[in-house]
C-alpha cells in the first residue's frame, strides 16, 4: 500500500471523541498510557522517557501514566490538574481522549473536557466502590448531554477479579445512571497497570462476557455530532469583494440547506432564497452541519454578523429571558443583577442573571438555595438579554441551546450555560411589544394575502384561520392598512376582483415581500369550501402558517 493510500484510508476512518474522569488514584492516566501504548500512538523516546522515569517507582517496568501526565505539577503532586487532549488510532477507528482531572475542584475542566464528547468513559476503583465523585461525573455527562457512558471499573487484581465486586458496583451505578437518563451504560471490569480487559480480553474474569475496553470504543455506533432536523445557520461574516458577489459565511450549527430553499433571517423575519451555496471548492447543490459555507441569496436583504438564517416553518425559540443551567467558571461568584456579556453562536449580547433559583449538590442531585454561585458550582438560573436571542433547547441542539458568560471589564470566560426553555416570564415587561413577540404569542407569522375571488371565499378564509386558532381579519384592499395589521401580528386578508400587477406591486412594496402573498383563486377549488382549504394549504407552504398538528415550538411553525 502506497504511502497516499495509506493517508486517504486513515482520512475515511470514523473519529470517536470522548472524555474520561475518575476520581484521585483511580488510574486514569494508567489506562489511558496503556490505550496509547498497547495501540502504538506513543513515539519511542516517549516510552524511552518512561522507562527512565519508572526506575524509582513502583509502578513496575513502565509506569504508563508517565505516557499522558505531561505537566511537571502534575508529576510533582500526583494528580492530573488540567484537560489535555490526546490522539490515538487503531486499524478500526480515530479516537481523540479529553483527559480531565477527577478533583471536585476541577468541575469546570472536566465540563470543558466532555462538551463535544460522543461518550464518556467514568473510572471506579473497584476497592472503594461508587464515590460521590463518580456520581459527580455521571451528573456532569448527563447534564452535557454525552450520549453514552461507560463505567470502567478499574483495579479489579487488586480485588481478586471477583465478580460480586464487579456486581455490587454495577448495581449502585446504573441505578444512580437510571436518576440522570442515561440510557444503558456500559460496565467493563478492567486492570489498567496489567492490561485485562483494556485492549484484549482477560482470561482473569471468565464471568464476564462483553467486549474489553478499546473492542467497544471501536464498534459502538457514533451518533451524528449534529441536529439535521433544524436548519440553524448563524452568520459569521458578510462576504462582498465586489459588487456582483454578495455572500454569508458561517458554520452551519445544525440542520441540512440546499440550493432554492426558502430562508429567514433572524431578527428582522425577512425571507428570500438560497441561489447558490459557495465554498473555496466550488458550489454545493446543499450542505449540512457542521459544514462552513457561504451561502449567497436571491434578494438584497441587510444581515450582519450575529443573524440567523433558519427555514420559514422551523424557526428557533425567540426571548430575552431564558431558563438555563450554568457551570460557573470563576474566582468571583456569580451575582444576579451583574452585567454580563453573553456569546451565543456568533452573537454577542449585554445582559445579567435575573434569578438564580438553585445551585444543585452534584454529589446527590438535590438542589439547594443559593444568592450566589462559587467557582465550579453548577447551578440553575434564569437569563436576561437586552436583545432577544434565537436559541433551541440544549437537549435538542448543543449549538443554538449553549452560551458562554464573559466578564466585560476583563473580558474572561466566567460560565458555561446550557439552555433548558424560554423562562415562564420571557413575555417582555419593558419596551414596546414586537411583532415577532406578537407572532410567537400567536403560532403564525403576520402576513398579507391579496386574494382574487370572490368577498364570500375571502370569508370562509378568515372562517377557517380563525378556526385554527389564528388571528386573520378581512380588510379593504389597502397596503397601508395592510402593514398595519401586520405589524400587530394579523393575517390581513385582502379581497380583490383581479390581480392587477401595478396595483400587487405596490402593495408587495408597502407590505414588504417576506409578508406578502399574492393568490389567484381561479384554479384553486370548484367551490368556495375546497378553494378555502387550498389557499390554506398554500400559507402552510409558505410557512405563514403551521401545518395542522404542528407546534411553532417543536419545529412546525414560521
Amino acid at each position: 500500500m502506497g504511502i497516499e493510500e495509506f493517508l486517504r484510508l486513515n482520512e475515511e476512518k470514523e473519529l470517536l471523541r470522548l472524555s474520561t474522569a475518575g476520581s484521585v488514584d483511580d488510574g486514569k492516566s494508567t489506562l489511558i498510557g496503556r490505550l496509547l501504548f498497547d495501540s502504538k500512538g506513543v513515539y519511542e523516546d516517549q516510552i524511552a522517557s518512561a522507562r527512565k522515569a519508572s526506575v524509582n517507582q513502583s509502578a513496575g517496568p513502565l509506569d504508563f501514566s508517565l505516557l499522558t501526565d505531561g505537566l511537571r505539577a502534575e508529576r510533582e503532586q500526583g494528580i492530573t490538574i488540567d484537560v489535555a487532549y490526546r490522539y490515538f488510532s487503531t486499524p478500526r477507528r480515530k479516537f481523540i481522549i479529553a483527559d480531565t482531572p477527577g478533583h471536585e475542584q476541577y468541575t469546570r475542566n472536566m465540563a470543558t473536557g466532555a462538551s463535544t464528547a460522543h461518550l464518556a468513559v467514568i473510572l471506579i476503583d473497584a476497592r472503594n466502590g461508587v464515590l460521590p465523585q463518580s456520581r459527580r461525573h455521571a451528573y456532569i455527562a448527563s447534564l452535557l448531554g454525552i450520549p453514552r457512558v461507560v463505567a470502567a471499573v478499574n483495579k479489579m487484581d487488586l480485588m481478586e477479579f471477583r465478580q460480586e465486586v464487579f456486581e455490587r458496583i454495577r448495581e449502585e451505578f446504573a441505578g444512580f445512571c437510571r436518576r440522570l437518563e442515561i440510557r444503558d451504560p456500559e460496565f467493563i471490569p478492567i486492570s489498567a497497570l496489567l492490561g485485562d480487559n483494556v485492549v484484549e480480553k482477560s482470561a482473569n474474569t471468565p464471568w464476564y462476557a462483553g467486549p474489553s475496553l478499546l473492542e467497544y470504543l471501536e464498534t459502538v455506533p457514533i451518533p451524528h455530532a449534529g441536529n439535521l432536523a433544524d436548519f440553524r445557520f448563524p452568520v459569521q461574516t458578510v462576504i462582498r469583494p465586489d459588487q456582483d458577489f454578495r455572500g454569508f459565511a458561517g458554520q452551519i450549527a445544525s440542520g441540512v440547506v440546499r440550493a432554492g430553499d426558502a430562508v429567514m433571517v433572524l431578527p428582522s423575519g425577512r425571507a428570500s432564497r438560497v441561489a447558490s451555496i459557495a465554498t473555496y471548492d466550488g458550489d454545493l447543490r446543499r450542505a449540512w452541519a457542521p459544514m462552513a459555507v457561504t451561502l449567497c441569496l436571491e434578494d438584497e436583504i441587510d444581515i450582519s454578523r450575529g443573524d440567523m438564517l433558519v427555514h420559514p416553518r422551523n424557526v428557533p425559540q425567540v426571548g430575552r429571558h431564558i431558563e438555563a443551567q450554568v457551570v460557573w467558571m470563576n474566582a468571583r461568584p456569580l451575582r444576579t443583577r451583574h452585567p454580563y456579556l453573553i456569546k451565543h453562536t456568533t452573537h454577542v449580547v449585554k445582559g445579567t442573571v435575573a434569578e438564580i433559583h438553585h445551585k444543585v449538590d452534584v454529589n446527590t442531585l438535590d438542589p439547594a438555595p443559593a444568592a450566589e454561585l462559587e467557582l465550579n458550582e453548577i447551578g440553575a438560573i434564569t437569563l436576561e438579554t437586552h436583545r432577544p436571542l434565537f436559541f433551541d433547547a440544549y437537549a435538542r441542539n448543543r449549538v443554538t441551546g449553549s452560551f458562554i458568560l464573559i466578564d466585560p471589564m476583563s473580558n474572561e470566560t466566567v460560565g458555561a450555560g446550557m439552555i433548558r426553555q424560554a423562562a415562564q416570564t420571557a413575555h417582555e415587561a419593558e419596551g414596546p411589544v414586537t411583532t415577532a413577540e406578537r407572532e410567537e404569542r400567536y403560532g403564525h407569522r403576520a402576513a398579507t394575502v391579496w386574494l382574487a375571488g370572490s368577498l364570500e371565499l375571502a370569508g370562509a378564509v378568515e372562517r377557517k384561520l380563525f378556526d385554527r386558532g389564528h388571528l386573520a381579519h378581512l380588510a379593504p384592499p389597502r397596503g397601508l392598512l395592510a402593514m398595519v395589521l401586520n405589524q400587530a401580528g394579523v393575517i390581513a386578508i385582502c379581497p380583490v376582483e383581479t390581480l392587477e400587477p401595478e396595483v400587487v406591486d405596490r402593495a408587495r412594496e408597502i407590505v414588504g415581500a417576506e409578508r406578502f402573498a399574492a393568490v389567484d383563486a381561479a384554479a384553486l377549488g370548484e367551490d368556495v369550501e375546497a378553494a378555502a382549504r387550498a389557499v390554506c394549504r398554500l400559507l402552510e407552504e409558505r410557512g405563514i402558517i403551521p401545518a395542522q398538528g404542528e407546534k411553532l415550538e417543536e419545529g412546525g411553525g414560521i
